[in-house]
């Protein structure tokens, strides 16, 4: 793709110089993800998607023999990762069009024509479902005589069989599948790394020191900020300097409003959450400081661990790893 970069760009400069970077800028826009996965670089919003629907993909695989590293990929390249038109007017992750034989709802969208049909669905899982329905078709029965594990050959076969008339289409799927390690998928025992956090593993047990209420989960030790607390108050009951107390719960110097029911540790948090769940689910109204703080995690190596920084937005539902 640098190779075809740089020859566009060589031609389009002689013509026009000052343009050369609007073109650079127009392919990065047209190539999206895959430009990203070229350069080796993981997105989250391609993270997260793996996160939400590779049990789905998993599902379709040990129902139709469908590797789900090919289901996935062909998932994130056709939608953008979900965030396509198509996916998220119409639940259509695989850009599949409407067909002489589709009975359902339709939605018009450009694509090689413009106003094109396209098939329209109730829910994500019905466009998963209707993919592997879709490649169960005789057109694509040279796929089934690889193995399930063969994901090379397998985004190979789906051009040869006409999914799609881009060349670069094998090459886009593969990288994909290699850059998020999406070949795990297509072997059964992967759920066993896929331990979610549970709330009743964070046992807790309630002492009272320094005249309130302590509370113990493992080696960590926290409060819970009442009515009237700030970092400068519950520093002098605890016996330790604001500024420590600030840096242990990953707030600014400056930072001395509480909240009440928040939790205040008064020990230096993990590098990785102690329990034994990996990986711990989004709730509604949490922020990644706040799950930090719930799991005892240093926030500087949960942003680390989910390729995060401080202007990262989380969506319930998502997957954080944790450990």
């Amino acid at each position: 793709m640098q190779k075809s970069l740089r020859k566009f760009i060589d031609i389009f400069s002689k013509n026009n110089r000052e343009c050369v970077f609007c073109a650079f800028l127009a392919i990065l826009f047209i190539s999206g993800g895959i430009f990203e996965a070229d350069a080796r670089k993981r997105s989250r919003s391609y993270e997260n998607y793996v996160e939400r629907y590779r049990k789905l993909a998993v599902e379709q695989r040990k129902k139709y023999g469908i590797p789900a590293s090919i289901t996935l990929a062909q998932g994130l390249l056709e939608s953008g990762a979900g965030q396509s038109r198509l996916a998220r007017e119409a639940n259509n992750h695989f850009g599949i069009k409407c067909g002489g034989t589709w009975k359902g709802k339709t939605i018009k969208h450009d694509d090689d024509k413009k106003k094109e049909c396209f098939r329209k669905y109730k829910k994500v899982e019905d466009s998963y479902e209707d993919h592997s329905r879709f490649l169960k078709r005789k057109r694509y029965e040279p796929l089934f005589e690889y193995k399930i594990t063969d994901y090379k050959n397998w985004a190979k076969g789906l051009r040869k069989c006409g999914y799609a008339t881009d060349r670069k289409y094998p090459e886009k799927l593969i990288s994909i599948i290699e850059l998020y390690g999406l070949a795990r998928y297509d072997k059964d025992g992967f759920e066993n790394d896929d331990k979610l956090v549970n709330d009743a593993e964070m046992r807790v047990e309630v002492r009272v020191e320094f005249g309130r209420e302590v509370h113990l989960c493992g080696k960590l030790k926290y409060v819970i900020a009442t009515e009237g607390d700030s970092y400068e108050k519950i520093a002098r009951q605890c016996g330790l300097k604001s500024d420590k107390l600030r840096s242990i719960n990953d707030v600014e110097d400056t930072c001395d409003e509480l909240v009440v029911g928040e939790i205040v540790h008064l020990k230096k948090k993990n590098k990785k959450y102690a329990g034994k769940g990996k990986y711990y689910e989004v709730k509604k109204g949490e922020t990644l400081y706040s799950i930090s703080q719930k799991l005892g995690v240093q926030l500087k190596q949960l942003q680390k661990r989910n390729n995060l920084d401080k202007t990262s937005v989380i969506m319930p539902g998502d997957r954080l790893k944790v450990k």
